[in-house]
């Protein structure tokens, strides 16, 4: 009586164990009792781009072959096909079936290859041995990225050495007084990479920073239609907007005083639109989608807020846009800016502070970084006392606030 056939799907074979179909690009194999294949997988488990990377390697008494599922030679129906291998059990019927992957086996030609330079092969690091196959089978973009790789490994060692030299030269000549006087200056300039472009020569304060800095073109016309809403905003429309607290008090204070003109009403709705952009996104510390901000958000917005205002990290297997320390004082420089071109080049800094959940102290430092003039004006109850920046023309000299020590136990 025939044994009746049937098959079970098991997916992904054992960890220790993997399934492969192999294709020899140069011929069929004949006969596999003489072949010896070694498989190579990635050490890099937690990285996702990395973790499914594997090197075939197979031997031979005349050549050794070389296959792998990434990069330019790796073969493009894997993507687009699947691959399964069956186990029968002759005695029960049952088929096992399991994943498997499909490898493009190329060999490696070289002349007098000997036993010791195939050990000293199999004893080399993973990073060399794709070097050594970029060599043999890459294309000519690879093989000139891996050139220019190779020069610059070279050339960081003999920077590090000049540099050392350098340094040591630098200490003798002008001693540590004066390092430390020009490591101060390195610190200011340091602070004007999170700042807005200042122009210093300009002569009207709506040229120190530019409007064209903050917002360009395309960006200012895509703000548009979300910014619609503000134009014909009513008082009660504003108070229901502060009890659902949708939007932040600055944007809040300047919607119950828009401009009559049709023209200055507009652009005054647009700007007030993209600074509560950047206020929702200073309370953030990962954007973890291009529409964090919203479906509202115009995608020219999205890419313009992620890209200026965060910084990749990787964490917890995946790359992330996190909005650091750094990225959270360039969103205040930015958001200063814009509010100055909103009020004439003079803007309440206390409430801007509450809205970004800054200690005042911090948002007095970014604003005097900007060369904003700080003065001191009493609340709308008449007791609360606020903090305004101005800015005018000359400049004030920008002061490095000082460095303070701790002091030592006794």
């Amino acid at each position: 009586m025939a044994v009746e056939a049937r098959w079970c799907y098991r997916g992904d074979p054992q960890k220790e164990q993997s399934a492969l179909l192999v294709q020899f690009s140069n011929g069929k194999l004949k006969s596999a009792e003489n072949m010896n294949f070694t498989l190579y997988k990635s050490k890099n488990t937690n990285n996702p781009r990395k973790k499914h990377k594997r090197i075939l390697n197979a031997e031979t008494d005349r050549l050794s072959y070389v296959g792998n599922n990434f990069g330019a030679e790796a073969l493009k129906c894997n993507t687009l096909c699947r691959y399964f291998v069956g186990m029968l059990d002759k005695n029960s019927g049952q088929m096992d079936v399991y994943n498997a992957e499909l490898f493009n086996m190329q060999p490696m030609i070289s002349d007098n290859v000997a036993d010791e330079d195939l050990s000293e092969y199999l004893t080399k690091s993973f990073r060399e041995k794709v070097d050594l196959c970029i060599e043999a089978f890459g294309t000519t973009k690879q093989k000139r990225a891996l050139s220019s790789r190779r020069m610059n490994e070279v050339g960081k060692e003999v920077l590090t050495k000049a540099v050392t030299k350098a340094a040591e030269d630098v200490i003798e000549t002008k001693g540590v007084a004066a390092l430390v006087s020009d490591a101060a200056e390195d610190e200011k300039a340091d602070a004007s990479l999170i700042l807005p472009p200042c122009h210093e020569d300009a002569d009207k304060p709506e040229d120190v920073y530019k409007f064209e800095d903050l917002l360009s073109p395309a960006e200012y016309e895509a703000l548009q239609a979300p910014a619609a809403a503000f134009m014909s905003v009513t008082a009660a429309a504003i108070l229901k907007m502060a009890e659902e607290k949708s939007y932040c008090s600055f944007v809040l204070d300047e919607l119950k005083s828009l401009p009559l003109d049709e023209k200055t009403r507009d652009h005054k709705t647009r700007c007030l639109w993209f600074l509560d952009c950047l206020v929702q996104l200073s309370h953030r510390r990962v954007v973890k989608n291009k529409n964090a901000m919203g479906p509202d958000c115009p995608h020219i917005i999205s890419n313009k807020l992620v890209k200026t205002f965060t910084a990749l990290s990787y964490g917890n297997g995946r790359i992330q846009n996190k909005v650091s320390a750094s990225m959270r004082a360039k969103i205040t420089a930015y958001a200063i800016a814009l509010a100055l071109h909103i009020n004439n080049f003079q803007t309440d800094l206390t409430v801007l502070q509450r809205d970004l959940k800054l200690r005042e102290n911090k948002i007095l430092d970014i604003a005097k970084a900007m060369r904003l003039k700080i003065t001191k004006s009493k609340g709308l109850l008449g007791f609360d006392e606020h903090k305004l920046g101005t800015l005018t023309l000359p400049l004030p000299v920008y002061k490095m606030p000082p460095i303070q020590r701790k002091r030592k136990m006794k």
